[in-house]
């Protein structure tokens, strides 16, 4: 059995292909193919709050690509959800209706519901129920927050607040104190929360670090991590420490933010359990097909 994830983010495009295993309610998933195509659908987004021509047209080609191999991969269910950029965008709706045309419905989603899918992959499974967690999800146009307290959601939100918004200078300073408010006054009565942060940018941080996959990563560590790569430019860090083009700028404001929510948060430490939305999707197709 083969499920497949579309991510329609603000920086970029995913596929996720998984095998899916199991029996008797007991199902996980095996990653067969991951795909990530760079379209930066945020500079458009954000900016001019609508998708140009040419981007439009790439994301299309892009979806028309991606169920032609689903189909060799025959795959037999899928969910594509698009998030900040193409919730922005005015013409976000027209363009979902151009995708269909391909074989493809695209669902534009909150960022309640992002949160949501992204917490139900199958780390909510591995909360201990007498800790305190916040999953952080920094993507490229929002940050989504989800507090839980004895296995318990206790508040979520999400804030206009990513890595390309702050790349073309439209994050607002109101924003941003909204966003240590909110960090502060739902954290203050805890002694101790851990943090686990999601999206390509903390997975890549995790690795920089050399920390292994769910070892926790301390904020000392982390912030040395930052303040090492803002040691370097924009070229050096892409000639010198090998950083892909569309990840070596974003990194250094996505550190900013896990920065800041650590701090106001008072978190000592964040897991770092390298999944992403494709991930919560694909736990939701089997909750949904499977799972009785």
């Amino acid at each position: 059995m083969r499920y497949a994830a579309i991510d329609i983010g603000s920086n970029a495009v995913r596929l996720l292909i998984a095998d899916i295993i199991g029996q008797k309610d007991q199902y996980n998933f095996k990653k067969n193919t991951l795909l990530r195509v760079p379209l930066r659908l945020g500079d458009d987004a954000f900016i001019h709050q609508e998708i140009s021509p040419r981007k439009a047209e790439s994301l299309i080609k892009t979806m028309k690509a991606f169920r032609e191999l689903m189909d060799v991969y025959h795959v037999e269910d899928y969910m594509a959800c698009a998030t900040s950029a193409m919730r922005d965008a005015r013409n976000g709706a027209d363009i979902v209706a151009e995708v269909k045309k391909n074989g493809i419905n695209i669902d534009i989603i909150e960022g309640a519901k992002e949160a949501e899918i992204i917490y139900n992959s199958h780390w909510d499974n591995k909360m201990e129920k007498d800790k305190v967690y916040l999953y952080i999800d920094v993507g490229g146009g929002s940050t989504e927050l989800s507090l839980f307290a004895n296995g318990v959601l206790v508040n979520s939100k999400s804030f206009n607040l990513g890595t390309i918004r702050i790349l073309d200078n439209q994050d607002k300073a109101e924003t941003w104190d909204e966003l240590r408010e909110w960090v502060r006054s739902n954290t203050h009565m805890y002694k101790q929360v851990v943090g686990i942060g999601t999206g390509g940018n903390i997975n890549k941080l995790a690795r920089l670090s050399n920390e292994k996959v769910d070892k926790p990563l301390s904020y000392a560590k982390l912030k040395a991590v930052y303040e090492h790569l803002s040691s370097f430019s924009l070229k050096e860090r892409i000639i010198l420490l090998g950083l892909n083009e569309d990840r070596a700028d974003v990194i250094i404001p996505a550190s900013e933010i896990f920065l800041t929510i650590m701090k106001y948060g008072r978190l000592k430490q964040i897991i770092v359990p390298r999944v992403g939305l494709v991930d919560g999707v694909i736990r939701t197709l089997i909750n949904r097909n499977l799972v009785k």
